[in-house]
């Protein structure tokens, strides 16, 4: 990206002030580095929601930004309804409710190492992955209207989980206001052997090690400490979300023409929040949630099992889960005034600050997890919540590494049997059905997650507490 263009706030945040139609300033968190290496089009794709209806404050780039549809990924936008605000599918994204949660064992590095093959090739027969991968679960009629409605809720009925996982889920694993009667039936078709999945592309299940704390108070709540060994399991809704992304994004622009405005983007399609379609969209979104919800909850129950046939005695606590796709109706103070917005976070994180009544007790004082996906060769991030984040970005920070170039560039650049080989002589296992997406998702088609980690704290997102490294990775 050009920097030129922008205005230098300080050494971690630059700013595009309105014109041309934008309502609010574009404002990008992020080094000279990580912004020289986003996409030309980030800037052209931000400035664009910054032109929405009813947008608040500013449209905002977390420092993983890169080309998305419609929104950027890594952006970030809150609308009121009252002010004519609208609902977008390309601020949610295809893979609604994608996400993140972590699981704290009772192990240690030297615990995992000492069975690493046995418990990776038990972990691949155990997590169905992969394009188009089904499970054992098969869903429809009122069974799937059920897992819609109450997304974690209702795995953990079914015998998928325990109770107090709920309390270290968004929303206590399920988002209210969901519709199943909304989602279409070509869209329940596709997820009726798809709960339960990990799916493809950067969804993965990784076994890792606390390999660095930076901040050990606040290590010490979350109840990590070095050496520990963790597991993040990163999916979405799968095809089900897909669908009804598609379903919308036609309806939304087929409807364009009776709300007199064109959205500066046909990726922006989109409708006032207020009106039949833009609530028929937010019941359908919520279903997704929750379908997203109910599958990492599933996997967790199979993660759980699978630990313990490889090590007796095994104990999987969740830390937290949270969504990273997703459009939240939220209060938020905005020039001294709360007001009801409907944020819309693509490719970032709610980062909640410390003294948030929707955290549970525990957390509370500390601020939330939030968990910061990364590649197969460099790991993740366990950050929390900074007060500061509130009046810098309605609460939100980064989602993971960002890619740093396609899909389709990484295929000509790398081999996957060979990242699969490098991997594993740097003590990493990777197990996945395909070896061309472990070519895509080469760790050098990824940013600087380091970088990242650290510019997202010295923004005043979000605050350091570790860094994982992997050692099993699962991938779609």
């Amino acid at each position: 990206m050009i920097v030129a263009g922008l205005h230098k706030v300080n050494d971690w945040c630059w700013r595009v002030e309105p014109a041309d139609g934008m309502h609010v300033p574009a404002i990008f968190y992020a080094d000279e580095a990580l912004l020289a290496a986003m996409d030309d089009k980030v800037f052209e794709q931000l400035t664009n929601v910054a032109r929405l209806p009813g947008i608040v404050g500013a449209a905002y780039a977390m420092p993983d930004a890169h080309w998305g549809y419609g929104f950027p990924i890594g952006g970030v936008g809150a609308f009121d309804a009252a002010a004519g605000g609208v609902i977008s599918v390309g601020g949610v994204g295809f893979d609604i409710s994608c996400g993140v949660r972590l699981l704290r064992t009772n192990l240690t590095r030297k615990d995992i190492e000492a069975h690493q093959r046995a418990l990776a090739d038990a972990l691949f027969e155990a997590i169905p992955a992969g394009l188009g991968s089904t499970g054992a679960i098969a869903l429809a009629g009122a069974d799937m209207d059920a897992m819609l409605a109450d997304g974690a809720g209702w795995a953990v009925a079914q015998g998928w989980g325990e109770p107090a996982d709920l309390e270290r889920i968004e929303d206590r694993g399920r988002m209210a206001g969901a519709s199943p009667g909304l989602v279409s039936d070509e869209a329940k078709r596709r997820q009726r052997k798809e709960t339960g999945t990990l799916g493809s592309g950067n969804h993965y299940l990784e076994v890792q090690q606390v390999a660095e704390l930076y901040d050990r108070e606040l290590a010490k709540a979350f109840e990590l400490t070095k050496r520990q060994a963790v597991v993040s399991i990163h999916c979405g809704s799968r095809g089900l979300g897909h669908q009804i992304g598609t379903d919308f994004l036609r309806a939304m622009a087929v409807a364009a023409p009776r709300q007199g405005f064109r959205p500066p983007d046909r990726e922006l399609a989109c409708a006032p929040i207020a009106s039949e379609l833009g609530r028929s969209y937010l019941g359908a979104m919520r279903a997704a949630t929750n379908c997203a919800l109910a599958n990492r909850q599933i996997l967790t129950a199979l993660t759980r099992e699978t630990f313990s046939r490889v090590f007796p005695g095994a104990q999987l606590d969740l830390l937290y889960d949270v969504s990273h796709n997703t459009c939240r109706e939220e209060t938020h103070t905005v020039d001294g005034v709360d007001r009801t917005l409907f944020v819309h976070r693509k490719g970032a994180t709610r980062a909640l600050g410390p003294g948030s009544p929707a955290l549970p007790d525990r957390l509370r004082p500390y601020g939330q997890p939030v968990l910061v996906g990364g590649s197969m060769g460099v790991g993740s991030y366990v950050l929390a919540g900074a007060a500061t984040a509130e009046a810098a970005s309605f609460g939100s920070a980064c989602h993971g590494a960002g890619r740093a170039m396609s899909r389709h560039a990484a295929l000509k650049l790398y081999s996957g049997r060979k990242v699969q080989d490098d991997l594993a002589t740097r003590g990493i296992l990777v197990r996945s059905p395909s070896t061309r997406g472990i070519a895509e998702e080469a760790p050098g088609a990824y940013k600087d997650l380091h970088r990242i980690a650290e510019v997202t704290e010295k923004a005043g997102l979000a605050r350091r507490v570790a860094h994982l490294e992997p050692l099993v990775c699962i991938k779609g």
